[in-house]
C-alpha cells in the first residue's frame, strides 16, 4: 500500500516549523536561554561586521517578525547574562556567548542529522525553492498589511 504525502500548505509548514523549533527550544531551555535570545546572539556572533543594537533589532525583526521592543529587551537580557558585551556603539559576543552557541550547535547537530538525514538533495532543493517563494510572498503581504 502506497501512501501519498500531503500537499504542502500553511498548516504543514507551521507544523514542521514548530516541531523543529520545539527541539531547539528544549535544548536552549536547559541552558537558560530563550529562542529569541539565541537568535539575537547568533546575529551578533555571525555578523561579518560589528553590529550596533539597531542593526541587530532590524535583522531579528526581519527574520522573526518580532516586536522591536522585545528584541531590545532581549539584547538587554543578553548583556545582563554577559553573553553579549557593549564595545563602544557596537555589540560583541563574549567568550561565554560563543561557548553557548557552540554547545547548542554540538547538541543539536546529531538531532538535525537525524531529522534531515535521508532526504534526497533533489527533494531538499525543491523544498528550498518552494519555501523561498512562500517566504518572499508572505513578506510582501506582511508589508502591505503593515504599511
Amino acid at each position: 500500500m502506497t501512501t501519498t504525502a500531503p500537499a504542502a500548505d500553511a498548516r504543514l509548514l507551521g507544523l514542521a516549523h514548530y516541531a523543529a523549533r520545539g527541539v531547539l527550544e528544549h535544548v536552549l531551555a536547559r541552558r537558560g536561554v530563550t529562542f529569541l535570545q539565541q537568535v539575537a546572539l547568533r546575529a551578533v556572533a555571525t555578523a561579518d561586521a560589528p553590529q550596533a543594537p539597531d542593526d541587530v533589532v532590524t535583522q531579528v525583526r526581519g527574520s522573526l517578525k518580532a516586536d522591536p521592543v522585545d528584541v531590545r529587551a532581549t539584547l538587554d537580557e543578553l548583556l545582563a547574562k554577559q553573553l553579549l558585551a557593549a564595545d563602544g556603539a557596537y555589540l560583541r559576543p563574549t567568550d561565554a556567548g560563543r561557548e553557548l552557541l557552540a554547545a547548542v550547535g554540538a547538541e543539536t547537530a546529531p538531532i538535525s542529522a537525524r531529522i534531515w538525514g535521508g532526504i534526497s538533495a533533489e527533494d531538499l532543493a525543491a523544498a528550498g525553492r518552494v519555501l523561498t517563494l512562500v517566504t518572499d510572498r508572505a513578506n510582501v503581504e506582511l508589508a502591505k498589511l503593515t504599511a
